[in-house]
């Protein structure tokens, strides 16, 4: 039987007032972890309460978390309230869709703070406590850091570049994070989420049900979150999930499909030119790096979309 309890363990979730962060800590609490719940308003308090409600224990810490000291206020509060810091998930985000060529300079700016920068700042105040405590006892903590990326990185969605561009961004931020703090024991994945969520009301169509539970409900990707936080997952790191409906897909790393060599030593454009046009003009119709593949895992009914 695979450990799953997280009794003792406290958690950080951003963005958790309600949707998917919400299912998250609700999840979390549920195997016995003590929650700070983080949102930008009251509905953390309320989130929070709910906890404590249910016989569990929350904290809310209200912020925004492209705020770079927030990071630091929620790993005190961790560890203030509940002597220690175990799990992180980034999950605060927004959206401001819109086609590059109408793009503003703060609808970038606004996305890659709160997701991108947000993930960063958390994760680095995490990085921090964690190094320090393994230091201190000589050896690996408990740590899990699980970051909240999304569909649209593999796909490069045509009215998402802020998005899909902030969300490429938080898996190679994963990917850093899994190998430079293994050594003191942590780990970290991120997932790439579908859910019907305020953020994606737009996104899906009418809710269908499997075992009682609407096929996009945050709930489904709320298990996977406290599987990646649980000790069962300790030999789970740098990996990146597609997490929606009945289905969890584990992504393989991007492979070379071909290596064009110069037969000089050093190629002309001429030559570039006469190895590389053949090859792509002999590729499938529309294929490109964008992972369209994926499509085909969904069976929701539900229309294509991410968080």
């Amino acid at each position: 039987m695979q450990n799953i309890d997280l009794s003792g363990r406290s958690a950080i979730v951003t963005g958790a007032g309600s949707g998917l962060g919400r299912a998250e800590a609700l999840g979390l609490a549920a195997l016995g972890a003590s929650v700070v719940v983080n949102d930008v308003g009251p509905a953390g308090e309320a989130v929070a309460r709910e906890i404590e409600t249910s016989g569990g224990r929350a904290v809310a810490v209200l912020g925004d978390v492209s705020d770079w000291s927030l990071g630091e206020r929620l790993v005190e509060a961790a560890v203030m309230n509940f002597g220690s810091l175990d799990i992180v998930v980034n999950n605060a985000g927004i959206t401001r869709d819109t086609m590059l060529f109408n793009m503003t300079e703060k609808q970038w700016d606004d996305v890659i703070a709160v997701h991108l920068k947000g993930h960063a700042s958390v994760s680095r105040a995490a990085a921090v406590h964690w190094r320090s405590a393994s230091k201190a006892i000589g050896g690996p903590v408990y740590g899990r850091v699980i970051n909240t990326a999304s569909e649209a990185f593999l796909l490069g969605g045509a009215g998402q570049a802020n998005y899909a561009a902030a969300k490429a961004g938080i898996v190679a931020l994963t990917l850093s994070t899994a190998r430079g703090l293994s050594r003191y024991g942590v780990t970290a994945n991120a997932i790439c989420p579908r859910a019907r969520t305020e953020m994606t009301a737009a996104v899906f169509g009418e809710g269908t049900e499997r075992d009682g539970l609407d096929i996009m409900a945050p709930e489904r990707v709320a298990t996977c979150v406290s599987f990646l936080a649980a000790p069962a997952a300790e030999k789970v790191n740098g990996q990146v999930f597609i997490v929606y409906g009945d289905m969890v897909a584990l992504m393989a790393p991007p492979v070379v499909q071909e290596k064009f060599v110069a037969a000089n030593g050093s190629f002309s454009v001429a030559e570039l030119a006469e190895q590389v046009v053949p090859y792509i003009e002999d590729l499938p119709e529309g294929q490109s790096y964008a992972a369209t593949s994926i499509n085909a895992l969904d069976t929701t009914g539900a229309i294509a979309g991410g968080q």
